[in-house]
């Protein structure tokens, strides 16, 4: 009976599509890129602290890193609000979508020196898709807790929503107690931040706003300027920053790992960096890290995708 069953094993080997084949050289060379990879001319440089995960879209899951503990968020927390929002308002490319009415409490608290903030005035209308500029690229926590407020007619209920869309993402280690990440009771690990990230990147309007750098908000005085430096790459295309002291320093980034904008997309989650130190100690060192891993991604995979990384035996 061996004989038989050898001959069908040659021949299913034999008959495996390119397709198979390319799949399979693609794994073996994420596996080099891992954290664990043996080949330490090809592992890429890894944080040594916190949490991080990387994945190309299309190619596979190149790595995790850290313990995967709940750790503080910060304002990653503000891309599951974008995700709940759009869900339950969804707007179309180059739409504006519904108008939000600015309350007093988001305008007195546009007044806090301990948190992030936009200056909007009472009164003042938007539609969703500048209030979602204002909440992604300078982070405004009041942004955040309004349009809760606005969707929902409480945080609370608001958060509600928030843990529901997680759970439907298959976030099983995350929990979050406020719209803004302000909250240090809000956590997650890398993993679910990824999964979280990977579903806001195929989001066209998300997308769009994660990628502008700045822009002008009309009533809202000034250039309204995203927070990620990352963008400041040629090919990086998101995503969020959040930083704190209990957090220390979080970066979600999605960046092309070639030239062009057909080519894969890179997504990368970096968590935990120099937490306890101030929170602009925390994000240089979540910006460094990030870098870091671009840089040598780009300088890696597609050379080793064209010299044609086939399956070891």
């Amino acid at each position: 009976m061996l004989l038989p069953l050898l001959l069908l094993t040659t021949k299913g080997c034999l008959d495996a599509p390119a397709g198979d084949d390319r799949r399979a050289g693609a794994a073996t060379v994420l596996a080099d890129l891992g954290p664990g990879s043996q080949r330490s001319g090809q592992r890429l440089p890894w944080p040594s602290e916190g949490q991080s995960s990387l994945v190309v879209e299309g190619t596979g899951h190149v790595g995790t890193t850290g313990g995967q503990r709940p750790v503080p968020i910060a304002s990653l927390t503000k891309v599951m609000t974008a995700t709940v929002l759009l869900r339950s308002h969804p707007i179309g490319a180059g739409e504006a979508g519904p108008s939000v009415t600015v309350d007093r409490r988001a305008e007195a608290e546009a007044g806090s020196s301990d948190e992030s903030t936009a200056p909007v005035r009472e009164g003042q209308r938007l539609p969703l898709r500048r209030m979602l500029e204002l909440m992604l690229l300078p982070s405004a926590n009041n942004v955040a807790r309004l349009l809760a407020r606005w969707d929902a007619g409480s945080q609370q209920a608001f958060v509600r929503k928030m843990n529901r869309v997680a759970k439907t993402l298959g976030m099983t280690r995350t929990t979050y107690t406020g719209a803004s990440g302000f909250e240090p009771t809000t956590t997650s690990t890398a993993d679910d931040q990824m999964k979280l990230a990977r579903h806001a990147m195929r989001h066209p309007v998300l997308r769009a706003v994660v990628a502008t750098r700045h822009t002008r908000v009309p009533g809202v005085p000034g250039t309204v300027r995203n927070t990620n430096r990352l963008l400041e790459q040629p090919g990086v295309v998101g995503l969020k920053t959040g930083s704190s002291t209990p957090a220390g320093g979080n970066l979600m980034w999605a960046a092309h790992v070639g030239p062009a904008k057909t080519s894969p997309l890179a997504i990368g989650v970096v968590l935990g960096q120099r937490a306890g130190t101030s929170p602009a100690q925390g994000l240089d060192a979540a910006f460094s890290h990030s870098e870091a891993l671009l840089d040598a991604l780009r300088e890696r995979l597609p050379a080793a995708l064209a010299g044609g990384g086939r399956a070891r035996s």
